[in-house]
């Protein structure tokens, strides 16, 4: 019983951090201490700036060895990529309406890893495990875009050149991606970073989570969760429930523990991506629905990655 009792409560001190602030965010939206062009400005700031200086000081000042976690690298993008390919066909058998496909299928497999995952690790694993989660994040970050440019761009010559181009815009502008990639070649070449640098940079670094966290409870719509959306709830099963269980029991059986199983966990398991919506918008594609996925998934995500935890944890897996 007590050992029971043990492992509820640190599968609570992983997320329990995380609702608070999520919570938070929805209430201080309610009350009017925050709005919507605040939560516009800050999560330009976090993405552009504070998340970026997070995730380069992560990768500089740890000691680690990157080049033995590529076989984790790996797995993660090819299991994730087999699993983009399963909701791809999938989806079309189950859903007609071919408008919505790309939005469903985005939603399925998407993962908010730079910010709800990426809480979880270092909840759970502290700076080091954020330093081996930003070379994660980076590689699906990359394979995120081009994934979600593909399912949701209509299939003819034109719009596949389109595609190509916005694929490419992504990459190359993406501050998160660019930041991991500096914080690698300083890190191998063993670059001085100055001290006085390092300082103002982790201000940033200790803003990132708790003003994103905040973000996304305020953008939260929690009365979509009440429409009874069968494409919601498909997406939403997929994301939460199928990408960790199948994730993970892979990682599981190619011999993943510790610090790398919990890694591949929460980073499947972690809700739908924000930024699904924006693309989704972007794109053309049904922007309410992708709304509707992000809501459920991060509201529900609170339950299954405690689940989770409580499962792996108990097992003595992570």
């Amino acid at each position: 019983m007590d050992n029971l009792i043990t492992q509820l409560l640190f599968s609570a001190s992983i997320t329990g951090p995380i609702c608070l602030m999520l919570f938070l965010g929805v209430v201080l939206k309610r009350i009017n201490l925050i709005n919507d062009n605040f939560i516009e400005i800050a999560s330009k700031l976090v993405f552009q700036v504070t998340l970026p200086a997070m995730l380069f000081l992560s990768i500089v000042s740890a000691d680690h060895d990157f080049s033995s976690s590529s076989r984790l690298i790996i797995y993660g993008l090819i299991t994730n990529f087999l699993f983009f390919l399963f909701t791809t066909f999938s989806t079309k058998l189950v859903f007609k309406n071919k408008q919505d496909h790309g939005v469903i299928i985005q939603g399925g497999f998407r993962a908010n890893t730079a910010i709800i995952a990426l809480a979880y690790v270092a909840n759970a694993y502290g700076d080091p495990g954020v330093a081996l989660a930003a070379i994660y994040v980076a590689a699906t970050t990359v394979l995120y875009n081009i994934q979600a440019v593909i399912a949701l761009t209509p299939k003819d010559e034109h719009n596949e050149k389109q595609a190509f181009s916005v694929i490419v815009k992504t990459l190359t502008k993406n501050p998160l991606i660019l930041s991991i990639l500096l914080g690698v070649v300083c890190s191998f070449l063993s670059i001085p970073i100055p001290k006085m640098v390092t300082q103002a940079g982790q201000y940033f670094a200790n803003m990132t989570l708790p003003l994103a966290l905040l973000c996304a409870g305020g953008s939260l719509n929690l009365t979509s969760m009440k429409e009874d959306s069968l494409a919601t709830w498909f997406a939403s099963s997929y994301k939460l429930i199928l990408s960790p269980l199948l994730i993970t029991t892979g990682g599981i059986l190619f011999g993943f523990k510790g610090v790398d199983l919990g890694l591949l966990f929460f980073m499947s398991a972690a809700p739908t991506a924000a930024a699904s919506y924006v693309m989704a918008r972007a794109m053309g594609g049904n922007s309410t629905l992708a709304a509707n996925i992000i809501a459920q998934t991060t509201v529900a995500s609170l339950v299954t990655c405690t689940l989770g935890i409580f499962i792996l944890s108990s097992f003595g897996l992570i």
